[in-house]
């Protein structure tokens, strides 16, 4: 059985005429029309959808004033949250030089939208100051070089984006440098969109027994893929590389990493740092079963 407050609604809904400023542009439309046509037989269709058109309009009116007398309503429809926070990354710096034998394109990102500015700003300002010294250092090696007969050299800087979905942003910074040969290093920064804290490799387990744990994983896995494609090298124990190379034994406690889309753990290496330099970047995703009685919490891996 319908309450008062909701037949006194459907009364005025029922009473509630068209303005007359909207009746006006959806006469006029439609006579202009009948005029372009100039069909007199279209008069009767027009009719009809002028009478839809006219009952929507009546229906938006009605819905508005109905939002406008029940105050409950209109709250309730402010505080359906939105899912998800925007966070936005763009290249805030660039520094270009182009001059013969010497390039450098240097790209520093910019993290916009969040409400803990302190973080924000302290992210952004790392950005800028370590492209900026990325700069002056490489115009700092070109004068030396040309004091000593000059060469070639190159710096390319830029960021990618590893993960950003409704919990986790990875932002992963890239520097390439060129000399004889190139040489390249990643650092991630990867932050708690919900709670808008950065999280450290540290942070995500209860005491540093990860370490041996993780290291030895990897150590399986370099071994493993050697094992099914020759054309794979690393650094690590039982390769025959033992007298020629430093072997690979256990990650820093800082190593580098970023969660995944699948909110898994990558552990990632520089080029150089555990193989050789056409292995490139290397990076090893982490089995959560592996670590699970290790980890804090679940919050951040599965």
């Amino acid at each position: 059985m319908e309450s008062n407050e909701l037949k006194r609604l459907k009364e005025e809904y029922m009473k509630t005429p068209i303005p007359e400023e909207l009746e006006f542009i959806i006469r006029n439309a439609f006579d202009n029309k009948m005029k372009k046509d100039g069909k007199e037989k279209k008069r009767k269709k027009l009719s009809i959808e002028y009478k839809w058109v006219g009952g929507l309009v009546a229906t938006i009116v009605a819905f508005i004033m109905i939002l406008n007398m029940n105050t409950a309503f209109a709250n309730a429809l402010s505080e359906i949250p939105i899912v998800g926070k925007i966070i936005k990354v763009f290249t805030a710096r660039e520094y270009k030089l182009d001059e013969d034998t010497y390039n450098a394109d240097i790209k520093a990102p910019e993290i916009d939208g969040f409400e803990n500015k302190e973080l924000q700003d302290k992210l952004n300002e790392k950005y800028l100051e370590e492209n900026k010294k990325l700069y002056d250092e490489f115009i700092e090696d070109i004068e030396e070089l040309k004091k000593n007969g000059g060469g070639h050299m190159g710096v390319d800087s830029g960021y990618v984006i590893k993960t950003d979905n409704e919990r986790i942003l990875s932002i992963g910074r890239y520097v390439v440098n060129t000399v004889a040969s190139s040489s390249t290093a990643f650092q991630y920064d990867t932050i708690d969109k919900e709670n808008e804290i950065l999280i450290t490799l540290p942070s995500l387990f209860k005491d540093e027994g990860y370490i041996e744990v993780i290291s030895q994983n990897i150590k399986e896995q370099m071994r493993k893929e050697m094992r099914e494609d020759e054309n794979k090298i690393y650094w690590v124990g039982d390769s025959g590389l033992e007298e020629t190379v430093e072997l690979f034994e256990r990650i820093s406690k800082d190593q580098s990493f970023y969660i995944n889309k699948d909110y898994k753990l990558v552990i990632s290496f520089d080029k150089y740092e555990v193989a050789p330099g056409y292995m490139g970047i290397a990076e090893f995703i982490l089995p959560t079963g592996l670590i699970q009685d290790l980890l804090i919490s679940n919050e951040y891996i599965n």
